[in-house]
């Protein structure tokens, strides 16, 4: 008989990193962190971009789904129902970040986004009984200066069209985005099988995004070139291989350290708009980037042998 540990792997490679979970989360985060980049070469509409960014997965995400269900069986009921709730929040958050996009650029929207760290961190420890450790509670503050520091709410010379209207926008985006991860992780209990989830709230957030755009008169479903070249690129990299390996982390680290590291994907968002859509952060922007990488690092250095496993997971 095929031991458990085998017939894990065999489901898909992204399984195979389960023992690494903070290096499946920092190579989701970085997979994600083209996504406003890749928007705004689009030119696509926030909703149109939600839209397909979701359909064009779906294929892939279906077929990874159906491999998984054929080698461990349905999905509970009540799973299934979370990750339909997971793709109303993914939804709100792609269709509102995509307008906060328009109002402060790529590097920022992606940072405004970010505030979701807190927001994890409180609804994590409220619902989920997590207490954040130590070194985790520590990072937060230094984290949340980088994120303040990169928005340009200090200093001068910020980047955007519309600052203020953004970091509402960039807010509403956090607690969306927060609702998504929080819910993503509570109905994708069986650790074997993270595309089931995805597909489920993949789908659900392309209908949702069609319910949200068309009063804004936002949907436009013809596909034209090159604006959709760059969204099938955005739903493989970003909505396939990047939500897959971040859906493989999420339920194997605690909830606030692997919020903690998803704010890998704003710095690196900051520097592809620098160099791919000419975007122009100020020094003081720049400084929060190498900020939030100190944070970073202050909570996942290793730790001496004895410690708990689960509540400090070591990099690598």
């Amino acid at each position: 008989m095929t031991s458990n540990a085998a017939r894990e792997g065999s489901a898909h490679p992204f399984v195979a990193l389960a023992n690494r979970p903070i290096l499946a989360a920092v190579l989701g985060a970085l997979s994600i962190a083209f996504s406003a980049v890749l928007v705004r070469l689009s030119g696509a509409s926030p909703a149109t971009a939600a839209i397909f960014r979701c359909a064009y997965a779906l294929p892939f995400l279906a077929l990874i789904a159906w491999v998984e269900r054929r080698a461990y069986g349905p999905r509970p009921a009540a799973q299934v129902r979370l990750a339909w709730l997971a793709g109303i929040f993914f939804a709100i958050d792609l269709v509102v970040w995509h307008h906060t996009i328009e109002f402060v650029g790529a590097g920022l929207a992606t940072v405004l986004g970010n505030t979701q760290v807190v927001i994890v961190a409180l609804l994590a420890w409220w619902l989920l009984g997590e207490r954040p450790s130590n070194r985790v509670l520590a990072a937060m503050p230094i984290v949340l200066l980088g994120v303040v520091l990169i928005s340009g709410a200090i200093g001068s010379g910020a980047y955007g069209t519309n600052p203020a209207l953004g970091v509402i926008t960039g807010v509403v985006t956090g607690i969306s985005y927060a609702g998504f991860l929080l819910t993503l992780r509570r109905g994708n209990a069986d650790l074997r099988r993270p595309a089931g989830p995805l597909f489920d709230a993949t789908w659900v957030a392309a209908l949702a995004a069609i319910l949200m755009g068309l009063p804004l008169n936002e949907v436009n479903l013809v596909p034209s070139l090159p604006g959709h070249a760059y969204l099938f690129v955005l739903a493989l990299s970003s909505q396939v291989v990047g939500w897959l390996l971040i859906s493989v982390s999420l339920p194997r680290l605690p909830a606030v350290l692997t919020s903690v590291i998803l704010t890998i994907q704003p710095v690196a968002s900051v520097l592809l708009g620098i160099l791919l859509v000419d975007e122009r952060p100020s020094p003081v922007q720049l400084l929060g980037a190498g900020t939030i990488l100190a944070g970073l690092m202050l909570a996942t250095l290793r730790r001496r042998p004895n410690a708990d496993p689960i509540a400090e997971p070591e990099l690598g």
